[in-house]
């Protein structure tokens, strides 16, 4: 049996939708850690081929995409998609079935775990909601061995007309016994960040998901869609799970081997406390990796930034949204002003670069004023980049509720948009149209302005890096 996972061309004739982030279109291409990681375990499975078809990463056109689908044989086709690329890859799977009108393709990732029913266009379509290694590994065990698929967990698809939906399937509890992702899938492609301005680059993941209450939250498009099914049977965000120190060294040791220089990790939060930084530390340094990470400010303490600083990372995203303590006190981040200020100057202090996470109309709070103020503090901070985005009202987040409850989503219902661009909603004291306006003023004021412009060019050391660079700003300003 050959198995053919697609990357889909877009349709929509956008920029590409980032699917591991979930919410951006593409600004510098990073590899898919989750759905190379579905691959690796279904490369396990006896008699079963499989192949990664990335029209995105390998700049393949539609009309080559559907020449190259019409010339397949593979015996099943299956799709990591996003709320960004559903209405695109919809389009993908009508282009699928006009050459294979009965071969199996399967839909996995946060977008056909909320937009289901969407999906299931026929008999021959199925639904991997939520976390989806170890349901997809069942499906096709079950497509090849020609068995019943209604006992499969996590699954949706058609049946007699009507969408069955089978019981969610229970959270991985061993991470460890995932395999390692099926990297060499993507070789070729330039896999670039140029916050770590070195390469080869990819990324990992030392645990999956998040235990705080911020009420907008989606941090990775494997945590959306397991947060979206784990609330629909448990009301609640999913607990947080953690791969082995030993486990994080073994991958680390491949990737060395294999000849990688920097490595991105994308865990929600990953520093949790000194102890199992320090150990995570003292790997990257063992194998004298350059690499950057997402955390949360209220966990740098000093020992935790000289452990970063001695250890080649080269950022730290640090998700703030706000310069206002009662906004920050209303989406429940659990920060204050205060400890975000605490958090960049010991960074600072021990050269690790920061890159601030800014969301605008986070809550019916938000104004102009506060915005300004806003982008003013960040300006004065020593960081290296900030993100400004827009929030997005998630289906499965608490945001999402209030913002529908009180009418103040544009259309009366969520629909995917790209945050770095657009907003859906009309907040009591910031319309959508406004806050479009001030993304993209904050965008001007905070990249071109010439102490950004300044400490970046010290930073650069090639011509590659700033041409590297340079785009992907060109892409976050203008599309």
């Amino acid at each position: 049996m050959k198995v053919t996972f697609l990357v889909p061309p877009c349709y929509d004739h956008k920029q590409p939708a980032e699917r591991s982030a979930g919410c951006t279109r593409v600004v510098y291409l990073a590899p898919n850690i989750y759905e190379l990681t579905v691959i690796a375990a279904v490369r396990e499975l006896k008699d079963v081929e499989t192949g990664y078809l990335d029209c995105v990463g390998r700049k393949i056109s539609i009309d080559r995409f559907e020449q190259l689908i019409a010339a397949d044989t593979s015996d099943a086709y299956l799709i990591w998609a996003v709320n960004l690329s559903i209405e695109s890859d919809l389009q993908a799977l009508a282009a699928i079935r006009r050459a294979h009108p009965s071969t199996p393709v399967v839909f996995m990732g946060p977008g056909p775990t909320y937009f289901t029913s969407k999906c299931l266009v026929d008999e021959r379509v199925y639904v991997v909601r939520g976390e989806p290694d170890l349901t997809v590994v069942e499906l096709i065990e079950a497509l090849h061995d020609g068995k019943p698929i209604d006992d499969i967990d996590g699954l949706s698809y058609l049946k007699n007309g009507h969408q069955v939906n089978n019981k969610p399937r229970p959270l991985i509890a061993d991470l460890d016994a995932l395999p390692f992702p099926a990297r060499d899938v993507t070789a070729g492609v330039d896999y670039h960040n140029p916050k770590l301005k070195v390469g080869p680059y990819t990324t990992m993941f030392t645990s999956r998901n998040c235990p705080f209450r911020c009420i907008y939250c989606v941090p990775s498009s494997l945590s959306f869609a397991r947060e979206i099914e784990y609330r629909k049977e448990h009301g609640r965000k999913p607990t947080i799970g953690f791969r082995s120190i030993e486990s994080v060294e073994a991958e680390v040791a491949m990737l060395h081997e294999a000849g990688y220089k920097a490595i991105g990790f994308m865990d929600d939060n990953f520093i949790w406390n000194e102890e199992r930084t320090a150990a995570l530390c003292k790997i990257m340094k063992k194998y004298d990796m350059v690499w950057g990470c997402e955390a949360r400010v209220d966990a740098v303490t000093e020992p935790i930034a000289r452990m970063l600083g001695e250890s080649n990372c080269r950022y730290v995203d640090l998700g703030v949204e706000s310069f206002d303590d009662e906004i920050l006190k209303y989406i429940k981040k659990g920060i204050t002003v205060s400890d975000i200020y605490q958090a960049i100057n010991l960074l600072a202090k021990y050269d690790v670069p920061v890159k601030l996470n800014i969301l605008i109309g986070s809550c019916p709070l938000e104004t102009r004023q506060t915005v300004k103020h806003t982008l003013s503090e960040a300006k004065k901070l020593p960081v290296d980049q900030v993100m400004f985005n827009i929030v997005s009202p998630f289906p499965g987040t608490e945001y999402y509720e209030l913002c529908k409850e009180n009418g103040w989503i544009k259309g009366g219902d969520y629909e995917p948009t790209d945050v770095q661009r657009n907003s859906i909603l009309d907040l009591p004291q910031l319309s959508a149209k406004e806050m479009e306006r001030l993304l993209f003023f904050n965008n001007l004021s905070f990249f071109l302005s010439p102490k950004f412009i300044a400490r970046q060019l010290r930073r650069f050391t090639s011509w590659q890096e700033f041409t590297h660079a340079a785009k992907a700003l060109k892409i976050k300003l203008f599309g």
